[in-house]
């Protein structure tokens, strides 16, 4: 990502364009460049986008979870002065934007979800402890796409070099234990946010019926599918992406 982060008190975060603001929440591996396509398209329609650094890795042990996260990203939003916001999140950054939301839902305007944790164990579970093996490793990140050529190189080495960091492998477990832990089934029904999901056909982390049984239990939810996608929307289709997140703010008038 070219633009500079700005800081303000223990926060670090992209601020991109002028209006109604829309904070973005990247996933366990992901970084703020896995919302290039957002950042690009929102700004220029009359939404501030905003994408704080998450400190996965930052936070004692005792508290590195969905929880802490959550309280971290309330924090955030008052922090900057702002009453209510617009929560985008994909993967874990989904579940950070879905608890988020029931703690604190007066913060919350829309919650938007794209092949979030939060009701499929296995969507946090066994990805990611195999240190050493970068094959392993390059057959995981391409597994996270419908086309393996989007897990480039320097992604796969990102994520290799976190597997490989003691201190991020043990807060990486740490993080899926808790994401395990913090299982929204029972909360859905009771979180009245109006809720945008979008979902990829083919996403092997987060399979379509999670994507289904998200919309069943949210009371005002809107599900939308991105065909040959994988886990991360935004990432291989941007433009429809885009068109669909921007379509459904229009017609919610946020």
């Amino acid at each position: 990502m070219k633009h500079e982060l700005k800081k303000d008190g223990k926060f670090s975060y992209l601020e991109l364009g002028e209006g109604t603001p829309i904070v973005i929440l990247h996933g366990l591996m992901g970084g703020l460049s896995n919302f290039d396509g957002v950042s690009n398209y929102f700004p220029e329609n009359g939404y501030k986008v905003l994408i704080p650094e998450l400190p996965l890795y930052e936070m004692p042990l005792i508290k590195t979870s969905v929880g802490t996260f959550a309280k971290y990203l309330k924090d955030f939003i008052d922090q900057l002065g702002y009453k209510e916001v617009i929560l985008l999140g994909n993967s874990l950054g989904g579940h950070i934007g879905l608890l988020c939301t029931k703690m604190f839902p007066e913060k919350v305007k829309a919650l938007v979800i794209t092949g979030s944790s939060g009701l499929y164990e296995s969507a946090m579970g066994e990805s990611y402890p195999k240190r050493g093996d970068y094959e392993y490793i390059k057959a995981k990140a391409e597994n996270v796409f419908y086309d393996p050529a989007i897990a480039t190189k320097e992604i796969v080495d990102e994520v290799y070099a976190t597997v490989n960091d003691r201190n991020k492998l043990i807060r990486t477990l740490a993080i899926a234990k808790s994401a395990i832990r913090h299982n929204m089934a029972k909360d859905l029904p009771n979180m009245k946010t109006p809720t945008c999901i979008i979902w990829g056909k083919n996403d092997n982390v987060t399979p379509p019926e999670v994507a289904d049984d998200f919309n069943r239990l949210l009371p005002d939810s809107d599900l939308y599918w991105i065909d040959k996608c994988g886990h991360a929307a935004m990432m291989e289709h941007p433009e429809e992406f885009n068109t669909l997140l921007h379509s459904w703010l229009k017609e919610r008038n946020f």
